[in-house]
């Protein structure tokens, strides 16, 4: 077994460990806990708290019989001169609050279709699973992370001055999940109900928050062309319930809700997801690629109604391979339609 002598803890948001915010102090305090003759395993939270982590890090990492293990809320938290550094010698996990599956592990609700329902205004959240009957307690945690977020890693790191210019950008982006926008409409958008802005200004904006993991950008890419396109990207919320405590009674649109859920779980699966363009006016929901393979995915709430089925698999026609092709709705019957196959979502979620 592993002895306590072995682990090393380090959460640089503690006061406790407040001297340790440069980078001489935490790579001296850790190579003092070090072992030589045993393996000696080092946990640090919100490293990027320190002044140039990266290199007490880089410099730990030369020690033998050291393993490594560091936690952040930065998107670049191993980029650039770190990665440089470590190229080949570390792996990155993205966490993601809890998959519908994982939801499902962790209430106490039988029928998947309830219990889909719970996810789609809960959200997934760990606690949140055992807030089911708390509305109160719910808002209330959920309200605790986007503040969190909104002010530690976002106003705060990224120096943004205008927090209520910063919250009219989040809401925008969260009304309109699924969406393709702009930084030009937002700021147009935001301005002409009073709050003028430059479209540079929100462009810093949307960037500190996907660096912050709040929201997620997805790229087009012209199906016909084989072109990936620099405009008109969408943008997805990391939490339906995030979203629906942002908007209250406006978010509850179950198109964009699904949608989001059905893009976090691709990424979740590995995939690399790029919104297909195909034709001039036909879109396909997601393009996503694993391991060198291709599907396509179309979401729609249902498809009972032939015109919805229709526009929903028309688009499938302006593509020329043979990858699946996937049209995931929430009708408990699942269909054919010439090789596409329609799925129900719930199902869906629960395979993988």
């Amino acid at each position: 077994g592993v002895s306590d002598e072995q682990i090393v803890c380090i959460n640089l948001e503690d006061m406790d460990h407040a001297d340790l915010l440069n980078d001489r102090s935490l790579h001296d305090y850790v190579r003092s806990r070090l072992l030589g003759d045993r393996w000696t395993y080092v946990f640090i939270d919100e490293v990027q708290n320190c002044a140039d982590y990266e290199r007490a890090v880089s410099s730990l990492f030369l020690r033998k019989k050291t393993d490594i293990y560091l936690t952040g809320s930065n998107a670049h938290l191993l980029s650039g001169e770190l990665a440089t550094k470590l190229s080949g010698r570390f792996v990155e996990i993205k966490m993601l609050p809890f998959s519908f599956s994982e939801f499902s592990e962790a209430v106490e609700v039988s029928d998947p279709h309830e219990r889909f329902g719970l996810y789609m205004n809960m959200g997934g959240f760990p606690y949140a699973a055992g807030l089911i009957d708390q509305s109160p307690a719910h808002g209330q945690y959920l309200e605790g992370i986007y503040n969190t977020v909104l002010v530690k890693d976002v106003l705060m790191r990224k120096t943004i001055g205008d927090s209520a210019l910063l919250k009219s950008v989040v809401r925008f982006l969260a009304d309109n999940a699924g969406n393709p926008v702009s930084a030009k409409k937002i700021a147009d958008t935001l301005s002409s109900f009073g709050r003028p802005t430059h479209s540079s200004t929100v462009d810093h904006i949307l960037s500190a928050l996907t660096d912050a993991y709040l929201f997620y950008k997805v790229n087009r890419f012209d199906v016909k062309g084989k072109l990936h396109l620099k405009t008109e990207c969408k943008y997805y919320i990391c939490d339906t319930g995030l979203r629906n405590m942002i908007l209250g009674t406006q978010g509850r649109d179950i198109g964009r809700q699904i949608e989001n859920i059905v893009y976090l779980e691709l990424i979740r699966r590995g995939y690399i997801v790029s919104i297909g363009k195909a034709g001039r006016s036909a879109e396909i929901d997601f393009i996503a690629v694993r391991d060198k393979n291709t599907e396509y995915f179309q979401v729609s709430a249902s498809v009972l109604d032939e015109t919805t089925l229709q526009r929903e698999i028309r688009p499938f026609d302006q593509i020329e391979d043979h990858y699946p092709k996937y049209l995931l709705t929430l009708d408990k019957y699942e269909s054919d339609h010439e090789g596409i196959r329609q799925k129900n979502l719930v199902t869906w979620l629960l395979e993988e």
